[in-house]
C-alpha cells in the first residue's frame, strides 16, 4: 500500500467531505495496483509509460473539476488536493500528472476560446494529450519578464524562436503552452510577452535531451528548442501581450500545489523514518528509545503540523477564491525549505541504511531538494513577498 497508511474517514480538514474521502479511496486502491508496483522500474528506466496516463485518464483522474461539455465532473479543487497528495505519496515524479491537472489546463479553461478548449481540453482528461507548461529558459534569472524567447507575425503566424529548459513533462509533451515576446519594444517589458498554444508537430520544434537531475529520475524534464516555428496566429492564448498577467494570476494555484505536494513528501519521510527506528536497535537498545530520537522525530512531527494547518488554511481560502499570492508563496518557500531540513534529520535517524539508495528513504531524499526550483527560484519568491508586504 502506498506508504501502508490507512485513510482517515473521520478526517477533519474542513474541505473534505465523505465524498471527498470515497475519491481518496478510490484513487489510492488504483495507484495501489497500477503505480507503486513499477514506480521503481520507471525510476530506473527515466519516464513514466504513456499506458499509465491514459489509464489515470480512463479511471477518471485527470482535471475532474473541468465542465461536463469537456468531459469533466465540474469536481471542486478539494478532489485536486486529494489527487495532488496521493500522487506523492506514490512518489516526486508524478507531480508531473498535477501540472498537466491543476497548472496547464486552468490556463485554457481560463483565457481559451471555445474552440481552442473543446478542442484540446477533451484530450487532457483522457490522456490522450500530456502538456507542459514551457516558461524557464537557459541562463533566464528570477525575473519572469526576463523571457527571450521570441514570437513575431508574418503572414497569418507568430514564428517563433528561443529555447526553453526544466519543463516538466517537456519529452513526452503532445501540447504545451509557451510563453513569448510578441513586443520586443514594449515598455515595462513585461507587456510583451505572451502565451502561445504549440503542438509537438509544428515545424521547427525540437526536443533537446531529457534532463539527467539530482533526483525524480522518472520526472519527464526537458530542453524545447524553437527554430522559425510558425505557429498560427489563432494559437494564441487570451490576449497579446498580457502573457505575464495570466502567469501571475495562476501562480497562486501552481505554487499552493508545490507546497501540498512537498507537504505530503515531507510527511511521508517522517512515516517511513518512525517505522525504521521503531525497528533497529543501536548497543542493545531500540533506536526509538533514545532521547534524541525521540526529541527529533518531536521536532519533525511539530513542523510538519505547522506546515498543515497553515496549508489547510490556504486551501480553504483559494476555494473561496481568495486572493492569497502572498500567503501562498510563503508557503511554498517555507515549506519546500522546511522538507530538505526534516530531509536531512531524517537520513541521519536512518544512518547507513538510509544512503544505500535502494530505499523509498533515499529516493525522497535525493528527490525533495528539486522542489525549491518548482514556480520559480527561492529569490523569485522571496521578491514577490517582500514587495507584496511592502518592502
Amino acid at each position: 500500500m502506498i506508504g501502508t497508511m490507512a485513510i482517515n474517514k473521520n478526517d477533519s480538514r474542513s474541505f473534505l467531505t465523505e465524498k471527498h474521502l470515497l475519491f481518496k479511496q478510490s484513487i489510492r486502491e488504483f495507484l495501489d495496483k497500477e503505480a507503486v508496483p513499477f514506480y521503481d522500474q520507471w525510476e530506473k528506466e527515466g519516464g513514466i509509460p504513456r499506458s499509465f496516463w491514459k489509464k489515470i485518464g480512463d479511471n477518471g483522474f485527470l482535471c475532474p473539476w473541468l465542465d461536463a461539455e469537456f468531459g469533466g465532473v465540474g469536481a471542486d479543487f478539494g478532489y485536486s488536493v486529494v489527487l495532488a497528495e496521493e500522487f506523492e505519496m506514490v512518489g516526486s515524479a508524478l507531480r508531473g500528472i498535477s501540472i498537466h491537472s491543476d497548472v496547464v489546463a486552468p490556463y485554457i479553461a481560463s483565457f481559451g476560446t471555445m474552440d481552442q478548449k473543446q478542442r484540446y481540453l477533451p484530450k487532457f482528461i483522457t490522456g490522450e494529450m500530456i502538456t507542459a507548461f514551457a516558461m524557464a529558459e537557459p541562463g533566464m534569472d528570477s525575473e519572469f519578464a526576463n523571457i527571450q524567447t521570441t514570437a513575431i507575425k508574418k503572414d497569418g503566424y507568430y514564428i517563433v524562436n528561443g529555447a526553453k529548459t526544466f519543463i516538466t513533462n517537456g519529452f513526452k509533451a503532445d501540447f504545451m503552452i509557451v510563453a513569448c515576446k510578441t513586443d520586443l519594444d514594449a515598455v515595462p517589458s513585461h507587456d510583451g510577452i505572451s502565451l502561445l498554444l504549440i503542438d509537438k508537430d509544428t515545424p521547427g520544434f525540437t526536443r533537446g535531451r531529457k534532463l539527467e537531475k539530482a533526483g525524480q529520475d522518472s520526472s519527464d524534464t526537458a530542453e524545447l528548442f524553437f527554430d522559425d516555428a510558425p505557429v498560427p496566429i489563432g494559437n494564441l492564448l487570451g490576449e497579446e501581450g498580457r502573457g505575464l498577467s495570466y502567469i501571475m494570476q495562476k501562480l497562486q494555484q501552481e505554487r499552493l500545489m508545490c507546497a501540498i505536494g512537498s507537504l505530503m513528501a515531507t510527511k511521508d519521510m517522517l512515516h517511513l523514518t518512525v517505522n525504521y527506528i521503531k525497528g533497529q536497535k543501536a548497543f542493545g537498545k531500540k533506536i526509538s528509545e533514545y532521547k534524541k530520537s525521540q526529541f527529533t522525530i518531536a521536532e519533525i512531527a511539530t513542523d510538519i503540523q505547522l506546515g498543515r494547518t497553515f496549508v489547510d488554511g490556504l486551501i480553504c481560502k483559494h476555494i473561496n477564491g481568495e486572493n492569497i499570492i502572498t500567503e501562498v508563496s510563503m508557503a511554498k518557500y517555507w515549506i519546500t525549505e522546511m522538507s530538505k531540513r526534516i530531509s536531512e534529520k531524517c537520513m541521519q535517524l536512518h544512518d547507513r541504511y538510509g544512503n544505500t539508495g535502494d530505499d523509498k528513504i533515499a529516493r525522497r531524499h535525493r528527490d525533495i531538494p528539486l522542489t525549491t526550483l518548482y514556480t520559480g527560484s527561492d529569490e523569485n519568491v522571496k521578491t514577490l513577498i517582500a514587495e507584496n508586504i511592502g518592502f
